[in-house]
Order: structure tokens, then C-alpha cells, then sequence
């Protein structure tokens, strides 16, 4: 059974920093493509990033480039998202996904049935 669990949501203000895990079993994680997506209320899910299955490629959002890493940790079956210089325009609930491939772009067509129940990250101004 494939479980996938995100952590480190918080309430920060505007310029702070968070790092968003997201911790899986059931999976070959090595293998899979991984990515991180949020959602505001009343809208639709948005891709924020993804990285590669051996880590050597990462996709951004275009709003998030320069402030937010991803990255993995494949012995751990972790995934990672640093966010700096968080602006009150991130607040969203955020979730991780397994992709469906080795490779990927931060679009819900490269990812799988599998998500996470999400962490909320607020950003106060």
C-alpha cells in the first residue's frame, strides 16, 4: 500500500522561510519522478515543482523559481521543498504526488493516484 505524508506546514510571515517534507512507503521511490502541488480554496491545484527520479532535473513554477528547491533524499524515500522569501501568495495547502514516470513537469498529468493529504502553509503579510 502506498502511503505518502507531507509535514512542516506553518504559519510564517512574509520573507520568512519553511521546508516541506514529504515521507513515503510502498513505492520504489528511486524510480519515480516526484513533485509538490498547492491548492487555494475555490481554485484549481497548481504545480509548484518536480524533480527527476535520480534528482538531476528539477521543473519550477515560474512564480516560485529563485525562492523554492526541490530536492530528494532516495535512500530515505523523502522528498523536499525549501521555501525562502515567502510571500503571503504562497499560502495554500500544499501536497506532494509520485509521479507516473522517471521524468516529469509540474502538471497533474505527470503524476499518479497517489497524494499526500497536504500541509498548510500561511503566510501572513
Amino acid at each position: 500500500q502506498v502511503q505518502v505524508v507531507e509535514s512542516g506546514g506553518a504559519l510564517v510571515q512574509a520573507g520568512g522561510t519553511l521546508r516541506l517534507s514529504c515521507t513515503t512507503s510502498g513505492l520504489t521511490f528511486d524510480d519515480t519522478a516526484m513533485g509538490w502541488f498547492r491548492q487555494v480554496p475555490g481554485k484549481e491545484r497548481e504545480g509548484v515543482s518536480c524533480i527527476w527520479s535520480g534528482g538531476s532535473r528539477t521543473e519550477y513554477v515560474e512564480s516560485v523559481k529563485g525562492r523554492f528547491t526541490i530536492s530528494r533524499d532516495n535512500a530515505k524515500d523523502t522528498l523536499y521543498l525549501q521555501m525562502n522569501s515567502l510571500k503571503p501568495e504562497d499560502t495554500a495547502m500544499y501536497y506532494c504526488a509520485v509521479g507516473r514516470l522517471a521524468s516529469c513537469l509540474p502538471s497533474a498529468d505527470y503524476f499518479s493516484a497517489y497524494w499526500g493529504q497536504g500541509t498548510q502553509v500561511t503566510v501572513s503579510s
